[in-house]
């Protein structure tokens, strides 16, 4: 799914836009989804992620993808972060 971020599992909002006559529109907030080519050095390549830019400031104070994926719950994560994070375990960097 492309709007919703790897790392947060931010979604877009769903809400209703309300006129003065009381109409109700149907409206969506979309979050900040940017495509990120993500460093691995553990791994030595690049990872493509989905990401927000509220998860971008979370792996920063994290220290980085790799820590944010040992600490994180694999059922938590997408399929993508779910193989990355097992060569990770499998090289023995955790």
């Amino acid at each position: 799914m492309a709007n919703t971020c790897e790392i947060t599992g931010k979604k877009k909002l769903k809400g209703h836009r309300v006129s003065h006559a009381n109409n109700k529109t149907i409206h969506f907030q979309q979050p900040n989804i940017q495509e990120r080519r993500l460093y691995v050095p553990e791994l030595g390549r690049k990872v493509k992620v989905n990401v927000s830019t509220n998860g971008l400031r979370t792996l920063d104070k994290v220290g980085g993808l790799t820590r944010f994926l040992i600490k994180a719950k694999p059922e938590n994560l997408s399929q993508n972060l779910r193989n990355v994070r097992k060569l990770i375990l499998k090289k023995g960097l955790a």
